[in-house]
């Protein structure tokens, strides 16, 4: 209990200093935002005044504090751009890149296993040459080209599934036809890549002592890796999940302008587009807090499969 507590006191910290960073960071760009709001022919006065309005005549800690509250209440401000409340956007974008996310995972985490395991099983076999091959390959195509391919295939070509667009999972049969494809652009490469780790983690698991044991208790190969193995080499596979995670949500910015999905992603490019800092602010500090939320979960995980992690002896 006391290192779960730790842990979640580390991500606070975490959280606290990544706001920081943030908000110094996307506060210090060119531009001001009243001239923005007003346009070019604003005159001084109007400028000024839009400043005020805007808490631009502050100091610094003040308007971080001020900042950093709203966020903590689930006020994100108003968009300069649009002057709508900018969480009704944010959590519309989220709940679909979060859907988009997960299933990209699951779709990510099923190959892995299965393919990262038949390459570490069948190493020295025509099989686990091919299936290497492949991955490599996988590794190699970025999320969007992936996108592109399947959309030159599935929907020009045999016009099996739509190119763009979103439909509420209310539908389950339009929501997975429109899903199908972002959601694969994003598994498949992912997939490619964990699967090297999951070869690369069984292999080494089978050369561990209770591996040779369990064998020699009469558990053949594959007995021995699904009773004993599996499980030994999940650590290491989880915590690169994780990391792989961020990567899917990074992924899915671009993936999203691909297939026209308003996602998290999607709307974080129009904000920068517009120049909408309070958008882009509170959209950064969303994705950060959802990656460090990710690793949180793994940590957790990590130590709920091996009670060896994190020093338990």
């Amino acid at each position: 209990m006391k290192k779960v507590l730790s842990r979640i006191g580390v991500f606070l910290i975490t959280v606290a200093v990544a706001s920081v960073a943030v908000f110094l960071l996307l506060s210090a760009l060119p531009g001001d935002a009243a001239a923005i709001k007003l346009g070019t022919e604003a005159s001084p006065q109007a400028l000024e005044q839009m400043r005020h309005e805007l808490g631009l005549d502050r100091p610094m800690y003040l308007r971080y504090l001020s900042w950093a509250g709203g966020m903590i209440r689930g006020d994100m401000g108003i968009s300069a751009n649009s002057g709508v409340s900018i969480a009704a956007d944010v959590m519309q974008g989220l709940q679909v890149t979060l859907l988009l996310v997960v299933i990209a995972m699951v779709i990510a985490l099923l190959i892995a296993f299965v393919f990262g395991i038949l390459a570490a099983v069948y190493r020295e076999r025509a099989l686990g040459t091919v299936i290497s091959v492949i991955s490599q390959i996988g590794v190699s195509i970025p999320a969007f080209l992936a996108g592109l391919i399947l959309v030159i295939v599935f929907s020009v070509g045999l016009g099996l599934l739509p190119a763009t667009g979103w439909a509420s999972p209310d539908d389950p049969v339009q929501f997975l036809r429109h899903v199908a494809l972002p959601a694969l652009s994003l598994g498949l490469v992912q997939g490619a890549i964990l699967s090297r780790y999951v070869r690369s983690a069984v292999l080494e698991v089978t050369t561990e002592d209770f591996m040779r044991t369990a064998r020699a208790k009469g558990l053949s190969s594959s007995q021995a890796l699904r009773r004993h193995g599996i499980r030994n080499a999940l650590v290491p596979i989880m915590n690169i999940a994780g990391v792989e995670t961020a990567s899917v949500l990074i992924g899915a910015v671009v993936v999203e302008r691909v297939f026209e999905i308003r996602g998290l992603g999607s709307l974080l490019v129009s904000s920068v587009e517009n120049r909408d800092l309070p958008e882009v602010q509170a959209i950064v500090m969303v994705l950060v807090v959802m990656v460090l939320f990710v690793n949180l979960v793994v940590d957790l995980l990590s130590a709920a499969v091996d009670p060896r992690f994190g020093g338990e002896r």
